[in-house]
């Protein structure tokens, strides 16, 4: 017998609760829904907020008027037992109030400038929530990953290279080479042996992240000298690796350079590749920031499709919100031997190449956001050459920076500049500690808020670093920073 379901009336529900905001919920609506009409109020709302910040970003102080004690106070109340419905929203503006402004004049770290397009897809990505697991998870949203990432593959001269969206460069490089152990010294199954990797000494700090999760340790990464212009040394490379060849010690991966973080330096990718192959190694380029500048000097990136795989920061030179790392590599059963483990309930019920593919075969990750749509809305609603052409402007803009530094007789450039990132000092006069001044500028800098700069040790010396990756720097800006730097100097006690 099925039975009938019970039917309240409204007399044995009793009067319904009204939200702080004087909201009365649906009868029929279960707890946290939003009907279409209050979604959509919400949504302009968001929107009218969004909307005038961008409108003022560009006159926005860079640095936020807040301290820690403040923002503590002002955002760790107590969670709300009960809702404020759309009262919530009143702090929006509070929260930009108090946050880092990342307008044309934010020239620290290697950081991108959150395109507007990839912000409104990162919204619709939200409300679809898909997870991309899999492609049964999400057909769409699957799709467009795999679509986007050839895109990306070509655009870098890696066609063909197959590959995943991760959080950002961090991840990739932990992933391309755990897909490197497998490849040449096998752990899954018996656990690391000992094992080296090579990469130069102006490596990022997330590769000694990697070999210490890997269980390679940090103790068997080689440090390989670089040139005059931060580069490896192809045949320091190769001595190192025979060396310790001599020495019956296992060599698996080297780790090249597509933009190092800090001078922006692009390993000779050609000749280190023909260095691994001799060697039978697996080549990781780590191009996080600078690999997306092949699109506007793809002669610098010469011999990057040689690589095993690639990582690149999306939301840094593709200027995309954050997160949105993507790594390539040319031979997906290299990244299955590394991650695939499919417990039954997990497995595709498809033999069809498409249906049938599982991100999770091919990633650290399981749960997985819709990263791409940002990507694919940004690229199909500006196109692939602008972003060549915002990528060729920024480089032209540091560039002007260099020439506007040398052109001061009180400030000194302490690198060449390869990709976007300009590093230099002022140099004052007397007997004065020029590192310790520097430093104090750079925290003026800074506290002053109209630009933003950051810092880096080239060769014992403290230096100011400016990056330009924002699509919204102008020549100005980029003037901003020297006048700045010396208004500041000038008034040091």
């Amino acid at each position: 017998m099925v039975r009938e379901p019970t039917v309240l009336s409204n007399e044995s529900i009793g009067t319904p609760v009204t939200d702080r905001a004087g909201h009365t919920p649906a009868m029929d609506q279960p707890p946290l829904s939003l009907t279409a009409e209050q979604f959509r109020e919400l949504a302009e709302r968001l929107t009218g907020v969004a909307t005038a910040y961008l409108g003022e970003i560009d006159a926005r102080s860079i640095r936020p008027p807040t301290t820690g004690a403040l923002a503590t106070e002002l955002f760790t109340a107590a969670v709300p037992a009960e809702g404020l419905g759309a009262a919530a929203f009143d702090d929006l503006e509070l929260v930009a109030e108090h946050s880092r402004t990342g307008n044309g004049r934010f020239f620290g770290y290697v950081f991108g400038s959150g395109e507007p397009v990839g912000a409104l897809a990162d919204f619709y990505a939200s409300v679809l929530n898909q997870n991309l697991a899999a492609w049964r998870s999400s057909p769409a949203a699957a799709t467009i990953e795999r679509t986007v990432v050839s895109w990306i593959a070509a655009a870098v001269a890696c066609p063909g290279f197959s590959g995943i969206l991760t959080s950002g460069g961090s991840a990739a490089n932990l992933m391309g080479l755990a897909m490197a152990r497998e490849a040449k010294a096998p752990a899954n199954e018996a656990g690391a042996g000992p094992c080296l990797v090579y990469a130069s000494t102006e490596t990022h700090m997330s590769i000694d992240q990697a070999v210490a999760m890997l269980g390679i340790g940090r103790a068997n990464l080689r440090a390989v000298p670089v040139d005059a212009h931060f580069r490896m040394r192809p045949d320091a490379l190769a001595a190192a690796i025979a060396a310790d060849r001599d020495n019956g010690l296992r060599p698996i991966a080297v780790v090249a350079n597509g933009g190092t973080i800090v001078t922006g330096a692009v390993d000779p990718l050609a000749e280190i590749a023909a260095v691994a192959r001799a060697n039978d190694l697996w080549l990781h380029v780590d191009g996080a920031y600078g690999v997306a500048a092949a699109l506007a000097a793809p002669e610098k990136f010469a011999g990057i499709d040689q690589a095993d795989s690639v990582s690149l920061d999306a939301h840094k030179w593709l200027y995309q919100p954050l997160d949105c790392g993507v790594l390539l590599y040319r031979d997906p059963a290299a990244a299955r031997r590394a991650f695939a483990f499919a417990a039954d309930y997990a497995k595709p019920l498809s033999d069809d190449p498409v249906e049938g593919h599982a991100f999770f075969d091919e990633s650290l990750e399981t749960s997985r956001r819709f990263r791409a749509l940002k990507l694919w809305l940004s690229l199909r609603y500006h196109g692939l050459d602008a972003f060549r052409s915002a990528i060729a402007e920024n480089l032209r803009q540091a560039r002007l920076l260099a020439d506007l530094v040398d052109a001061q007789g009180a400030l000194e450039r302490l690198a060449p500049v390869e990709l976007s990132a300009v590093c230099f000092r002022w140099t004052g006069a007397g007997d004065r500690d020029l590192d310790r001044a520097n430093a104090e500028i750079l925290a003026e800098v800074n506290r002053r808020g109209h630009v933003y700069l950051s810092n880096a040790d080239i060769h014992g010396a403290f230096a100011l670093r400016a990056c330009v990756t924002n699509h919204r720097t102008t020549d100005p800006d980029v003037a901003a920073v020297v006048a700045e730097v010396l208004e500041v100097a000038a008034g040091l006690p």
